[in-house]
Protein backbone atom coordinates (compact mmCIF):
# COMPACT_ATOMS: atom_id res chain seq x y z
CA UNK A 1 0.00 0.00 0.00
CA UNK A 2 0.67 3.53 -1.03
CA UNK A 3 0.37 6.72 0.90
CA UNK A 4 -2.60 7.38 -1.51
CA UNK A 5 -4.40 4.58 0.07
CA UNK A 6 -5.14 6.15 3.23
CA UNK A 7 -7.18 9.05 2.43
CA UNK A 8 -8.81 8.98 5.84
CA UNK A 9 -4.88 9.81 7.31
CA UNK A 10 -4.97 12.82 5.45
CA UNK A 11 -3.52 14.94 8.19
CA UNK A 12 -0.47 12.69 8.96
CA UNK A 13 -0.12 11.83 5.02
CA UNK A 14 0.38 15.82 4.18
CA UNK A 15 2.89 16.23 7.30
CA UNK A 16 5.05 13.20 6.12
CA UNK A 17 5.25 14.63 2.44
CA UNK A 18 5.95 18.03 3.53
CA UNK A 19 9.10 16.63 5.53
CA UNK A 20 9.69 14.77 2.20
CA UNK A 21 9.95 17.37 -0.02
CA UNK A 22 11.68 19.65 2.45
CA UNK A 23 14.47 16.75 3.23
CA UNK A 24 13.75 17.55 6.85
CA UNK A 25 12.38 14.01 7.95
CA UNK A 26 12.98 13.47 11.59
CA UNK A 27 15.38 10.94 12.36
CA UNK A 28 12.55 9.06 15.34
CA UNK A 29 8.78 8.90 14.82
CA UNK A 30 6.69 7.86 17.39
CA UNK A 31 3.87 6.50 15.26
CA UNK A 32 0.29 5.96 17.45
CA UNK A 33 -3.02 5.01 17.60
CA UNK A 34 -5.74 2.34 18.19
CA UNK A 35 -5.35 0.31 15.51
CA UNK A 36 -1.58 -1.76 14.87
CA UNK A 37 -2.29 -2.64 11.55
CA UNK A 38 -2.67 0.73 10.10
CA UNK A 39 0.62 1.94 12.34
CA UNK A 40 2.25 -1.04 10.70
CA UNK A 41 1.07 -0.10 6.90
CA UNK A 42 2.01 3.63 7.34
CA UNK A 43 5.51 2.69 8.60
CA UNK A 44 5.46 0.38 5.86
CA UNK A 45 4.40 3.38 3.01
CA UNK A 46 7.06 5.34 4.63
CA UNK A 47 9.72 2.55 4.15
CA UNK A 48 8.49 2.34 0.42
CA UNK A 49 8.46 5.72 -0.66
CA UNK A 50 11.98 6.66 0.70
CA UNK A 51 13.56 3.51 -0.72
CA UNK A 52 11.46 3.41 -4.31
CA UNK A 53 13.60 4.19 -7.07
CA UNK A 54 10.90 5.14 -9.30
CA UNK A 55 8.80 7.08 -6.65
CA UNK A 56 6.00 10.56 -7.61
CA UNK A 57 7.63 13.47 -6.64
CA UNK A 58 7.23 16.45 -5.98
CA UNK A 59 9.61 19.13 -5.91
CA UNK A 60 12.75 18.70 -8.22
CA UNK A 61 14.51 14.61 -6.86
CA UNK A 62 11.85 14.88 -3.81
CA UNK A 63 9.81 11.29 -3.43
CA UNK A 64 5.97 12.43 -2.34
CA UNK A 65 5.07 8.52 -2.61
CA UNK A 66 6.22 5.12 -3.60
CA UNK A 67 5.03 3.63 -6.95
CA UNK A 68 4.48 0.32 -4.94
CA UNK A 69 5.06 -1.95 -8.18
CA UNK A 70 8.95 -2.22 -8.33
CA UNK A 71 11.14 -4.77 -6.68
CA UNK A 72 12.13 -2.47 -3.71
CA UNK A 73 8.16 -2.11 -3.00
CA UNK A 74 7.44 -5.49 -3.33
CA UNK A 75 10.46 -6.92 -1.23
CA UNK A 76 9.37 -4.01 2.21
CA UNK A 77 5.32 -5.53 1.57
CA UNK A 78 7.17 -9.34 2.24
CA UNK A 79 9.49 -8.22 4.91
CA UNK A 80 12.64 -9.25 2.65
CA UNK A 81 14.23 -5.96 2.30
CA UNK A 82 18.21 -5.97 3.65
CA UNK A 83 17.55 -2.17 4.97
CA UNK A 84 14.09 -2.15 6.28
CA UNK A 85 14.19 -4.03 9.98
CA UNK A 86 11.10 -4.95 11.80
CA UNK A 87 11.53 -5.36 15.38
CA UNK A 88 8.38 -7.12 17.56
CA UNK A 89 7.86 -8.87 20.54
CA UNK A 90 9.28 -11.86 21.45
CA UNK A 91 9.83 -14.84 24.46
CA UNK A 92 7.16 -15.82 26.61
CA UNK A 93 6.26 -12.79 27.95
CA UNK A 94 6.02 -10.91 24.70
CA UNK A 95 8.49 -8.38 25.20
CA UNK A 96 11.60 -6.88 23.23
CA UNK A 97 14.22 -7.98 25.30
CA UNK A 98 17.60 -7.03 25.67
CA UNK A 99 19.37 -8.90 23.60
CA UNK A 100 16.99 -8.30 20.53
CA UNK A 101 18.14 -4.95 21.05
CA UNK A 102 21.44 -5.38 20.87
CA UNK A 103 21.31 -7.54 17.66
CA UNK A 104 18.64 -4.82 16.16
CA UNK A 105 22.03 -2.33 17.21
CA UNK A 106 24.51 -4.01 15.03
CA UNK A 107 22.42 -3.99 12.16
CA UNK A 108 21.63 -0.47 12.33
CA UNK A 109 24.87 0.50 12.55
CA UNK A 110 25.95 -0.97 9.18
CA UNK A 111 26.13 0.91 5.90
CA UNK A 112 22.69 0.23 4.17
CA UNK A 113 23.00 -2.92 1.40
CA UNK A 114 21.34 -1.45 -1.28
CA UNK A 115 19.23 1.43 -0.38
CA UNK A 116 19.02 4.83 0.08
CA UNK A 117 18.31 4.78 3.83
CA UNK A 118 18.00 1.85 6.37
CA UNK A 119 14.72 1.59 8.13
CA UNK A 120 13.89 0.23 11.84
CA UNK A 121 10.09 -0.13 12.34
CA UNK A 122 9.38 -1.20 15.88
CA UNK A 123 5.86 -3.00 16.84
CA UNK A 124 4.64 -2.70 19.29
CA UNK A 125 7.60 0.07 21.04
CA UNK A 126 5.34 0.04 24.68
CA UNK A 127 6.60 -3.84 25.31
CA UNK A 128 10.11 -2.91 25.28
CA UNK A 129 11.59 -4.07 28.76
CA UNK A 130 13.40 -1.64 31.22
CA UNK A 131 17.06 -2.89 30.01
CA UNK A 132 16.21 -2.84 26.24
CA UNK A 133 14.60 0.91 26.96
CA UNK A 134 17.16 2.29 28.32
CA UNK A 135 20.08 0.32 25.78
CA UNK A 136 17.92 2.06 23.11
CA UNK A 137 18.18 5.47 23.93
CA UNK A 138 21.77 5.91 22.48
CA UNK A 139 20.79 4.73 19.37
CA UNK A 140 17.66 7.35 19.35
CA UNK A 141 19.06 9.85 20.03
CA UNK A 142 22.25 9.59 17.75
CA UNK A 143 21.01 6.99 14.79
CA UNK A 144 23.54 6.39 11.92
CA UNK A 145 23.59 8.99 8.93
CA UNK A 146 20.86 7.65 6.72
CA UNK A 147 18.59 5.44 9.24
CA UNK A 148 15.16 6.17 10.53
CA UNK A 149 13.82 4.78 13.58
CA UNK A 150 9.82 4.47 13.40
CA UNK A 151 7.99 3.51 16.81
CA UNK A 152 4.76 2.10 16.84
CA UNK A 153 2.55 1.98 20.12
CA UNK A 154 -1.23 1.81 20.57
CA UNK A 155 -0.38 2.21 24.65
CA UNK A 156 1.94 5.20 24.18
CA UNK A 157 1.64 5.48 27.76
CA UNK A 158 4.00 2.64 28.79
CA UNK A 159 6.68 4.07 27.08
CA UNK A 160 9.45 5.64 29.20
CA UNK A 161 9.26 9.46 29.22
CA UNK A 162 12.75 9.38 28.32
CA UNK A 163 12.02 7.90 24.60
CA UNK A 164 8.99 9.74 24.01
CA UNK A 165 11.11 12.87 24.06
CA UNK A 166 13.16 11.80 21.74
CA UNK A 167 10.55 10.81 19.06
CA UNK A 168 8.63 13.16 16.23
CA UNK A 169 4.72 11.70 17.66
CA UNK A 170 2.39 11.35 14.90
CA UNK A 171 -1.06 10.53 16.08
CA UNK A 172 -3.58 8.47 13.72
CA UNK A 173 -7.06 9.11 13.00
CA UNK A 174 -9.11 7.33 15.29
CA UNK A 175 -10.53 3.89 14.60
CA UNK A 176 -11.24 3.36 10.90
CA UNK A 177 -13.87 0.75 9.96
CA UNK A 178 -12.16 -2.35 9.23
CA UNK A 179 -11.78 -3.51 5.63
CA UNK A 180 -12.68 -7.02 4.87
CA UNK A 181 -11.67 -9.29 2.04
CA UNK A 182 -14.12 -12.14 0.89
CA UNK A 183 -14.03 -14.46 3.32
CA UNK A 184 -13.63 -12.59 6.10
CA UNK A 185 -17.17 -11.24 5.67
CA UNK A 186 -18.54 -14.64 4.77
CA UNK A 187 -17.41 -15.02 8.78
CA UNK A 188 -18.41 -12.44 9.82
CA UNK A 189 -22.28 -13.10 8.34
CA UNK A 190 -22.06 -16.75 9.86
CA UNK A 191 -21.24 -15.54 12.98
CA UNK A 192 -23.70 -12.74 13.48
CA UNK A 193 -26.57 -15.10 11.87
CA UNK A 194 -25.02 -17.87 14.46
CA UNK A 195 -25.93 -14.70 16.98
CA UNK A 196 -29.24 -13.49 16.04
CA UNK A 197 -30.45 -17.39 16.05
CA UNK A 198 -29.26 -17.38 19.63
CA UNK A 199 -31.43 -19.63 22.37
CA UNK A 200 -30.20 -18.04 25.32
CA UNK A 201 -28.69 -21.74 26.12
CA UNK A 202 -24.94 -22.46 26.95
CA UNK A 203 -24.46 -25.16 24.03
CA UNK A 204 -25.46 -22.22 21.54
CA UNK A 205 -23.61 -19.91 23.45
CA UNK A 206 -20.21 -22.67 23.29
CA UNK A 207 -21.08 -22.96 19.32
CA UNK A 208 -20.29 -19.10 18.94
CA UNK A 209 -17.35 -20.11 20.60
CA UNK A 210 -16.50 -23.03 18.74
CA UNK A 211 -16.64 -20.74 15.10
CA UNK A 212 -14.72 -18.26 16.54
CA UNK A 213 -12.08 -20.63 17.88
CA UNK A 214 -12.34 -22.47 14.76
CA UNK A 215 -11.72 -19.12 12.39
CA UNK A 216 -8.80 -18.32 14.62
CA UNK A 217 -7.05 -21.71 13.84
CA UNK A 218 -7.67 -21.04 10.63
CA UNK A 219 -5.93 -18.16 10.45
CA UNK A 220 -2.88 -19.42 12.67
CA UNK A 221 -2.25 -22.02 10.01
CA UNK A 222 -2.51 -19.81 6.74
CA UNK A 223 0.01 -17.50 8.62
CA UNK A 224 1.95 -20.31 9.07
CA UNK A 225 1.97 -21.68 5.55
CA UNK A 226 2.66 -17.76 4.40
CA UNK A 227 5.67 -16.85 6.28
CA UNK A 228 7.39 -20.51 6.36
CA UNK A 229 7.06 -20.29 2.67
CA UNK A 230 9.27 -16.86 3.21
CA UNK A 231 11.61 -18.16 5.10
CA UNK A 232 15.30 -18.58 4.35
CA UNK A 233 14.74 -22.25 6.20
CA UNK A 234 13.00 -23.19 2.50
CA UNK A 235 15.79 -22.24 0.68
CA UNK A 236 18.48 -23.27 2.80
CA UNK A 237 19.72 -26.98 3.48
CA UNK A 238 22.88 -27.00 4.74
CA UNK A 239 22.92 -24.06 7.11
CA UNK A 240 25.11 -23.87 10.71
CA UNK A 241 22.94 -24.99 13.22
CA UNK A 242 22.99 -21.88 15.37
CA UNK A 243 22.01 -20.21 12.28
CA UNK A 244 18.97 -22.76 11.53
CA UNK A 245 17.83 -22.00 15.22
CA UNK A 246 18.02 -18.19 14.54
CA UNK A 247 15.96 -18.11 11.69
CA UNK A 248 13.40 -20.84 13.40
CA UNK A 249 12.70 -18.45 16.78
CA UNK A 250 12.89 -15.34 14.14
CA UNK A 251 10.29 -17.43 11.77
CA UNK A 252 7.98 -18.39 15.46
CA UNK A 253 8.12 -14.78 16.10
CA UNK A 254 6.95 -13.75 13.54
CA UNK A 255 4.31 -15.96 13.20
CA UNK A 256 3.20 -15.28 16.30
CA UNK A 257 3.22 -11.63 15.98
CA UNK A 258 1.15 -11.63 12.89
CA UNK A 259 -1.22 -13.92 14.22
CA UNK A 260 -1.65 -11.68 17.38
CA UNK A 261 -2.20 -8.66 14.84
CA UNK A 262 -4.80 -10.63 12.46
CA UNK A 263 -6.54 -11.87 15.77
CA UNK A 264 -6.98 -8.28 16.97
CA UNK A 265 -8.22 -6.91 13.61
CA UNK A 266 -10.98 -10.21 14.03
CA UNK A 267 -12.06 -9.47 17.44
CA UNK A 268 -12.22 -5.74 16.38
CA UNK A 269 -14.42 -6.67 13.12
CA UNK A 270 -16.99 -8.95 15.49
CA UNK A 271 -16.90 -5.38 17.75
CA UNK A 272 -18.18 -3.28 14.93
CA UNK A 273 -20.63 -5.44 14.44
CA UNK A 274 -21.82 -5.36 17.93
CA UNK A 275 -21.75 -1.58 17.40
CA UNK A 276 -24.37 -1.83 14.24
CA UNK A 277 -26.46 -3.72 16.99
CA UNK A 278 -26.12 -0.73 19.86
CA UNK A 279 -26.81 1.19 17.53
CA UNK A 280 -30.46 -0.67 16.14
CA UNK A 281 -31.15 -0.03 19.79
CA UNK A 282 -31.02 3.78 19.86
CA UNK A 283 -33.44 3.94 16.23
CA UNK A 284 -30.41 5.97 14.64
CA UNK A 285 -30.69 6.18 10.60
CA UNK A 286 -29.17 2.92 9.40
CA UNK A 287 -26.56 4.52 7.16
CA UNK A 288 -24.30 4.77 10.60
CA UNK A 289 -24.06 1.42 10.06
CA UNK A 290 -20.61 -0.43 9.35
CA UNK A 291 -21.73 -3.53 8.13
CA UNK A 292 -25.67 -2.69 6.24
CA UNK A 293 -25.33 -5.97 4.57
CA UNK A 294 -25.56 -7.78 7.99
CA UNK A 295 -28.31 -4.78 9.41
CA UNK A 296 -31.04 -7.83 9.34
CA UNK A 297 -29.27 -9.65 12.22
CA UNK A 298 -28.09 -6.68 13.97
CA UNK A 299 -31.29 -5.91 14.37
CA UNK A 300 -32.18 -9.45 15.56
CA UNK A 301 -29.79 -9.27 18.30
CA UNK A 302 -31.18 -5.37 19.32
CA UNK A 303 -34.73 -6.59 19.21
CA UNK A 304 -34.13 -8.53 22.11
CA UNK A 305 -31.33 -6.46 24.39
CA UNK A 306 -31.60 -2.79 26.13
CA UNK A 307 -29.43 -0.24 24.43
CA UNK A 308 -27.26 -0.56 28.00
CA UNK A 309 -27.14 -4.24 27.49
CA UNK A 310 -26.00 -3.65 23.94
CA UNK A 311 -23.43 -0.84 25.13
CA UNK A 312 -22.37 -3.17 27.93
CA UNK A 313 -21.11 -5.56 24.69
CA UNK A 314 -18.92 -3.24 23.55
CA UNK A 315 -17.59 -3.29 27.05
CA UNK A 316 -16.67 -6.50 27.39
CA UNK A 317 -15.02 -6.91 24.03
CA UNK A 318 -12.81 -4.03 24.79
CA UNK A 319 -12.17 -5.91 28.06
CA UNK A 320 -11.33 -8.72 26.28
CA UNK A 321 -9.00 -7.65 23.26
CA UNK A 322 -6.71 -6.12 26.66
CA UNK A 323 -6.46 -9.42 28.58
CA UNK A 324 -5.60 -11.33 25.03
CA UNK A 325 -2.54 -8.61 24.72
CA UNK A 326 -1.18 -9.92 28.27
CA UNK A 327 -0.11 -13.48 28.50
CA UNK A 328 -3.63 -14.66 29.47
CA UNK A 329 -5.05 -18.38 27.93
CA UNK A 330 -6.49 -17.18 24.56
CA UNK A 331 -9.29 -20.06 24.72
CA UNK A 332 -9.61 -18.69 28.39
CA UNK A 333 -10.10 -15.19 27.27
CA UNK A 334 -12.39 -15.64 24.54
CA UNK A 335 -15.16 -18.04 26.21
CA UNK A 336 -15.66 -16.06 29.16
CA UNK A 337 -15.86 -12.83 26.87
CA UNK A 338 -18.51 -14.70 25.17
CA UNK A 339 -20.28 -16.15 27.83
CA UNK A 340 -21.04 -12.33 29.36
CA UNK A 341 -22.42 -11.02 25.77
CA UNK A 342 -26.29 -10.27 26.02
CA UNK A 343 -27.85 -11.58 22.94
Amino acid sequence: MSFAEFPEQEQVVQLLQRSLERGRLAHAYLFTGSDLGTLEAMARALAKTLNCPQPREGAPGAPLDSCDLCLSCRRIDDALHPDVHWLRPESKLRVITIDQLRELTEQVHLKPAEARFKVVVIVGADRLNLQAANAFLKTLEEPPPGSILILLSTAPQRILETILSRCLRLNFAGESRPQLDEAQTAWLAGFSQAAADEQNSLLSRYRLLGTLMARLAHTRTGIEKTLASRSPLERYEDIDPRLREKWEEELSASIEAEYRRQRTDLIAALHWWFRDVWIRTLAVPADLLCFPKLQKTAEVVANRVSSKEALENLQVLEQTQRLLQTNVQEALALEVGLLKLKL
